[in-house]
């Protein structure tokens, strides 16, 4: 399986699938890890109204695990103020980018030990999720 790229503060790939497909696909296979999206944001819609201008099709989605985000919010109230784990979707030279937030990095910044364990959980099912999804090299 192809390595993730990986960032400071995120990892993803490039999927085999066009834009709308790509939300869709990326969408169910969070579902099956036990996220649920609780916001979508398309900033393609949200540049043309309040900036005027064409952007790339862009979509942020607000991903939760009820179960990790309540052991979260149980071990640390204020650790709301760094989730949901955000998922972005965006198109590239007619394939797609499908990247998550690292939640080890995001909660990494705070000092409890019952955040790690989360965020150690919640990171390997957004793995699990964008492994799912077809890489760029596949066929369809």
């Amino acid at each position: 399986m192809k390595e993730f790229e990986k960032s400071a503060y995120g990892f993803g790939k490039e999927v085999n699938l066009p834009f709308a497909e790509a939300v869709e696909q990326t969408k169910a296979a969070l579902k099956e890890q036990g996220f649920g999206v609780l916001t979508e944001i398309d900033m393609k819609q949200t540049m043309k109204e309040k900036r005027g201008i064409d952007f790339v099709n862009y979509a942020i989605l607000g991903a939760c695990n009820p179960p990790l985000a309540e052991q979260a919010l149980a071990a640390e109230l204020e650790i709301g103020l760094l989730l949901p784990c955000n998922v972005i979707v965006y198109e590239k030279a007619g394939h797609s980018v499908v990247k998550a937030m690292d939640p080890e990095a995001a909660l990494g910044i705070v000092n409890n030990p019952v955040l790690v364990e989360v965020a150690l959980a919640a990171k390997a099912r957004l793995q699990k999720a964008l492994e799912s999804l077809p890489d760029q090299a596949q066929t369809r």
